[in-house]
């Protein structure tokens, strides 16, 4: 007892250095330019609120975000001048802050009349807070509109203001409308590394977009050139080597403000504040764009270290508690089991770290509570039956596939190792092929190494006490290969250099590897005795 308690305190100790480890500051040496950012894209709705279900925010709320962007930026850019019962003009000029007006253009025309008279009035109302309106924000992007029709309500807009008239889209369709340029004062350009064909990682986004500066000032001489939308999400699937995180996000602004300072362009950030709404058309990193979270709480500061998980000790705390009790609920008698238990504590608070940031809708939160629950209940079946397995007890007789999905169809779940282990398997080859299968193969699926890490574990312990799966069915093979397949082809999808989906394929293919090696096993094993 003693030298087991004695090894949960020297584990733990071991956890809380493993945890520390990726969370040391980082970023410090890259830095900016003294002073406020130009300008963030402003969307004021905050956890619970979204323009998807016309849940808005009150005018004193939007008066408190825009006192805590004065502290960051000088100005702010706006999206839609309809939306909302209050007066962006009249706060922004309050917080002593310069506003970009957007006027929201879509394939209503009625909304789009609607949209330009708020404009106008809001432009006019207020001349020397409002600095630029935006007529339209990527609408022959999302091909709403014909570029005449765009160019009519540009020109119907420009008559009736003072302020210089911009519109905005990503880069492509400039070059494919260069037109649109002649009608307006500002060329403004969306680029967003992470989100094109091609990602890039920071560096070398950073570049690309020095080249691309450069080359639009070349294309429209004499016009105001500005980045209307560039920034990094923090959280979010990797695609390539353009990975999200906190780091990246102050990394990416910090070079990009130097850049923009060099080249003398004006630009606006994306975004002020995480955006949860935005989870369900853009994924996780569509909600995490903000230079502060939904809580309006600063995500990193703008010099120094970055921290990547702030909240790591409470993780870490949590694998300790978690493992001394599985290693408990084994008695503390042998202490072979002590790794292994703090190894499967410490991998549900990894499934804690990664699943309970995120849940951005009440049916997440019901996916978080089930899976969180289950992970939990087969550690303590794969800590049990480890035990069992070194003691040389014998174990229960096998629960097939067949009778664990004959129960379910009854309503019922059976909690045993055998029917866990198959749950788990089924549901992982299920989000894999999710992740590979057209048309957007997985864009914006994370990789799931979260949600299945127990039963990974699981998995990999099996090889260690010689656990070799028996009296499998084809529905047992049938997962695991289907797992397997799909784990490789996504691997080949995302490319050698997105190493958060190649640890996931790993995994994958660890969780699939009991089955498959034993059903090979077993064909080998009837090859030698035809030989015979």
């Amino acid at each position: 007892m003693k030298k087991g308690i004695f090894g949960c305190v020297v584990l733990s100790l071991l956890g809380f250095v493993m945890w520390s480890m990726p969370n040391k500051p980082q970023g410090g040496d890259v830095t900016m330019p003294a002073g406020k950012f130009n300008s963030v894209s402003y969307a004021p709705y905050r956890a619970g609120q979204s323009p998807l279900d016309k849940t808005v925010p009150t005018g004193a709320q939007v008066a408190q975000d825009l006192a805590l962007v004065a502290t960051q930026a000088d100005g702010i850019r706006t999206y839609s001048s309809s939306e909302g019962n209050y007066d962006i003009g009249a706060l922004a000029k309050q917080a002593g802050l310069k506003v970009s007006v957007g006027i929201w253009l879509g394939g209503d025309v009625r909304h789009n009349a609607k949209e330009m008279a708020a404009g106008i009035a809001e432009a006019n109302a207020h001349p020397n807070t409002v600095t630029r309106v935006i007529v339209g924000n990527e609408v022959l992007l999302r091909r709403d509109l014909s570029v005449d029709d765009l160019i009519k309500d540009i020109d119907y807009v420009k008559s009736q203001v003072k302020q210089p008239i911009a519109y905005a889209d990503v880069t492509d369709f400039w070059r494919q409308f260069p037109q649109v340029a002649s009608h307006v004062d500002v060329v403004m350009i969306h680029v967003l590394p992470y989100w094109e064909d091609t990602p890039l990682n920071v560096d070398k986004a950073i570049a690309a977009l020095k080249t691309t500066i450069e080359g639009f000032k070349y294309m429209y001489p004499g016009k105001t050139i500005a980045i209307g939308e560039t920034g990094w999400p923090s959280r979010g699937r990797w695609r390539a080597d353009a990975a999200p995180s906190r780091v990246n996000e102050a990394v990416y602004l910090r070079k990009f403000v130097t850049l923009a300072d060099q080249e003398h362009v004006d630009y606006n950030l994306i975004e002020a504040f995480d955006q949860d709404w935005k989870f369900e058309d853009e994924g996780v990193a569509g909600a995490n764009w903000g230079i502060w979270n939904a809580a309006r709480a600063p995500k990193f500061p703008l010099n120094g270290g970055v921290v990547e998980h702030p909240h790591w000790p409470w993780y870490a705390a949590l694998g300790a508690i978690c493992g001394s009790l599985l290693f408990a609920s084994v008695g503390f008698r042998n202490l072979r089991l002590a790794v292994p238990s703090f190894a499967l504590g410490n991998a549900y608070a990894i499934a804690c770290a990664g699943t309970l940031p995120m849940l951005y809708d009440d049916w997440q939160v019901v996916d978080a509570v089930v899976n969180l629950a289950l992970q939990a209940a087969f550690a303590l079946m794969i800590i049990r039956r480890a035990d069992a397995i070194l003691a040389g007890k014998m174990l229960p007789p096998r629960v097939s596939a067949g009778a664990t999905l004959a129960a379910l169809r009854r309503g019922r779940l059976l909690f045993n190792y055998d029917s866990f282990s198959f749950l788990f398997l089924v549901s992982a080859a299920i989000f894999q092929m999710m992740l590979v299968l057209p048309p957007d193969f997985g864009r914006y699926r994370e990789a799931p190494l979260a949600v299945f890490i127990i039963p990974v574990l699981g998995a990999l312990l099996r090889f260690w006490t010689k656990d070799k799966p028996k009296n499998l069915t084809w529905e047992d093979i049938l997962a695991a290969n289907v797992l397997a397949l799909a784990a490789i082809a996504s691997a080949v999808i995302e490319g050698g250099n997105n190493l958060d989906f190649i640890t996931w394929s790993m995994a994958a293919l660890a969780m699939a590897a009991p089955i498959i090696l034993a059903t090979e096993g077993k064909r080998g094993g009837r090859k030698v005795k035809r030989q015979k």
